[in-house]
Formats: structure tokens, sequence, C-alpha cells
């Protein structure tokens, strides 16, 4: 099976983030995590007024966004229209969450990108990753971002790539399925449309249009 380590282009709809501007130029989708931060300073000021709140400095809520009122939501940070942020979510910083999107009970989340309509329901932690659009991860999985060794990460696929990050949790490709309490182990990346059975440790890149029924076997979908 081919394990090409996908591109920007080949995984995500950049027309589902806020964020697409953020993405232009750069191949793939991890080179954005060093610049999240410094993007929503930059452009949540030019947010529509009539639009969006600014309930403290360096964040903003659409109007239309559900936040429960015992979320702690810590700059910068923006939660576009529509977006639902539930009872006890912890948004630590640096995190853009998408329209229609929604953060739940106790779900942590740590420089990040969630494009639109993706789905973080139940005590999820997802820490320097991107979710593409509708992206879904069950119940208890979450993204392990640093390495035991604590040295950089390296994407291991086809061809291993050297990242440059020390702290770097997945890549999701639009409507990737994550399974109740998986782990994504630092540097995976989830190809679109693919599917990671629940209670599943994976490392690498997922393939589009696969199911990975355990750490050892990845199937096609047919």
């Amino acid at each position: 099976m081919d394990r090409k380590v996908q591109t920007i282009n080949e995984m995500l709809d950049l027309t589902h983030t806020i964020a697409a501007p953020l993405f232009e130029g750069k191949t793939y989708a991890w080179e954005v995590l060093s610049e999240i931060k410094d993007y929503i300073l930059k452009i949540g000021p030019t947010l529509p007024k009539d639009e969006f709140d600014n309930p403290k400095e360096g964040v903003w809520v659409a109007k239309d966004a559900n936040v429960f009122e015992s979320a702690y939501i810590g700059a910068p940070c923006i939660i576009d229209h529509n977006a639902t942020v539930r009872h006890c979510a912890f948004i630590r910083e640096s995190a853009i969450v998408g329209k229609g999107a929604t953060v739940g009970n106790s779900v942590e989340l740590k420089n990040v990108i969630l494009f639109d309509d993706v789905e973080t329901p139940h005590y999820n932690y997802v820490g320097d990753s991107v979710l593409g659009w509708h992206a879904h991860m069950g119940a208890g999985s979450i993204t392990s971002n640093v390495k035991a060794d604590r040295k950089n990460v390296v994407v291991h696929g086809d061809e291993d790539i050297e990242t440059g990050r020390r702290k770097f949790g997945a890549i999701l490709g639009d409507y990737a399925e994550i399974g109740c309490n998986a782990v994504l182990n630092p540097g995976t990346v989830v190809g679109s449309h693919s599917n990671v059975y629940p209670v599943t440790a994976v490392r690498g890149v997922i393939p589009n249009n696969c199911i990975v029924k355990d750490s050892n076997t990845i199937v096609e979908k047919k």
C-alpha cells in the first residue's frame, strides 16, 4: 500500500476554514502550526464587529456561537459562526474553532485549527494539530503531541519527513473518523475519508479512504 505523505490539497478542502490563507505556499499541513497564534492576532481585529464579540483581549467569538459559561477560552482564539463550546471545555491558547464545529465536555485544545463542522465532542485532547472539514474524534480519543524522548517529530511514511517540530500531534483529512479511545501518536497523518478503529494506537501515514483496524492492519475502502 502506498503510504506517501499527503499534501495539503490532497487531504484538506481549504474553502471550509477561516484559516485558508495560512496554508498558502505550504506543502504539508503541519507547516502552519508555528504560525497559528500570529495569524489569529492578525485577523481577529479585522472580523466584522456586527458578527463577532471580543469578550477579552485576543478572543473573538461569533455572536451566533453557543459557548457555555463554564468553558475556558484562552487567548488568542477565534470561535466561528454556529460553533458550540460545551461545559468545562478548556481552550488553552492559539485555537481556531471552525463554523459549526463542536468542542465538547472537558475537551482540551492547544495550538490547533479545527475546520468547519469538526466534532471533538467528548473528553478529547487535541494539541498542535489540524483537523479537516467534518473530521470526527470519538469519545476519549487524543492526539499525543510530544515524543517520549522529547526529540523532534518525524512523519513516517514511504519517505520519512523531518518536521523540525518538538510538538506535533496529528493531521486529520476531511471526513476522517477516529474511534473512541484511539491514540494518535506524534506525527500521525490520517487521510481524508479514512477511519481508525476504537482503542487503536496509530503512528505514521494513513492514506486517504482507508480503515485502520489495528496498529498492524490497514485496508483500503471498497
